[in-house]
This record gives C-alpha cells, structure tokens and sequence, in this order.
C-alpha cells in the first residue's frame, strides 16, 4: 500500500490513530503512576482532545490524520526514552495547537484558509504555552516542583515554542496539500480554498 494511499484511508487512519492514542493514554497512566502529574495530565489532555471528534459524531473513524498523531504520539511519548523535557514540551504543545486548528477545520463549520490555518496554529501554540507556564507555576507552588527557574527562561520557552509551532504549522500545509489526508476538507474541489 503507497503511503498516498494509507493517509488517505479513512479506516485505516483511523485504526493507526486510535492505536497511537492509545500509546498516549498508557504514557499518560505512566507519568500518573510515576509522579509526574503535571505531565500526565498534558497527555490526558492531548487524549482527550483527539477523541472529541469521535464522541461528538459517534464515528470511530472521525479522527485527524495519522501522520499528525504520530507525531504527537513522538512529542508525548519522547520524554520516557530521555529526551531533553523542554524539547518534548516545545513539540507537544505545537502539536497539540495543530490538533485543535485541523479538527476546528476538519469536524467543525469553520472555514480557514491554509494560510491562516497556520497562523492560527501559532496563536493557538501561544495560548498552549501560556497555560502551561501558568501550571507549571502553580505545580511549583503545590506540588514542589521546579519547572520555572528564571523570567529570561520562561520568554525564551515562548519565542522557541512559536518558532516550533510556525515550522509545523508549514510543514502541515505542506503536507496536507500534497496528501490531502483522510478528513481533510477537499476545499479546492469545492472552490471555497483561498491562495
């Protein structure tokens, strides 16, 4: 089977897609078991995110495309396998901003540009990482963690995870313009697509 034809299998995308979400989830019950609950409950939350779709349609099938959750999969699972943790984060949460644009574009009535659906992506990637400084902080406060260290750190943490979430944020228009993966809306044969 040509890879064309495995990202564009609704069927298949979706059995490879719950397989890597299932992955999430056991990584997520392994950060939890393990202490890491700042962590584990960011894989929960990626979990979750990639299966309202299927819950609001009650279709199995309706899921982003497999080659995005794969690399969400890397960026939550990364981590375990020693990777440096700031790397890890930077991905996930881009990943995570890209999700919730493709499944906003995808499952829902908005209609974004490719363009834009990148720039979007970025802002979203912002919004992410501004949540996950304000739980760091707070596990640092409850849980005596040492996520933040210094004020320089935590500006550096936003300008590199939205250099990461503008680089997969292109890569994906690439990608979805080349494949035009399984759930993604064909807004060229409808005429809707702008340049």
């Amino acid at each position: 089977m040509a890879l064309e034809e495995l990202v564009r299998d609704e069927r298949m995308n979706a059995v490879i897609g719950w397989s890597l979400t299932g992955i999430v989830a056991l990584g997520a019950i392994e950060s939890i078991l393990t202490g890491v609950l700042l962590w584990g409950g960011f894989e929960l939350v990626i979990v979750a995110t990639v299966s309202v779709p299927a819950l609001i349609t009650n279709d199995w099938t309706a899921m982003v495309s497999w080659p995005l959750l794969a690399v969400a999969t890397l960026s939550a699972v990364a981590g375990l396998v020693g990777f440096p943790s700031e790397t890890v984060v930077y991905l996930a949460i881009a990943t995570l901003a890209l999700v919730i644009v493709v499944e906003l574009e995808t499952f829902a009535s908005v209609e974004l540009s490719r363009r834009f659906a990148v720039i979007f992506a970025v802002l979203t990637t912002m919004a992410l990482q501004a949540l996950w400084t304000i739980m760091q902080f707070y596990s640092d406060q409850w849980l005596g963690t040492e996520y933040l260290h210094s004020q320089t750190e935590l500006q550096w943490d936003f300008v590199i995870v939205t250099v990461v979430g503008l680089v997969f944020g292109g890569l994906f228009q690439w990608f979805a313009g080349r494949f035009e993966p399984a759930g993604a809306v064909a807004r060229a044969a409808n005429g809707a697509e702008s340049p």
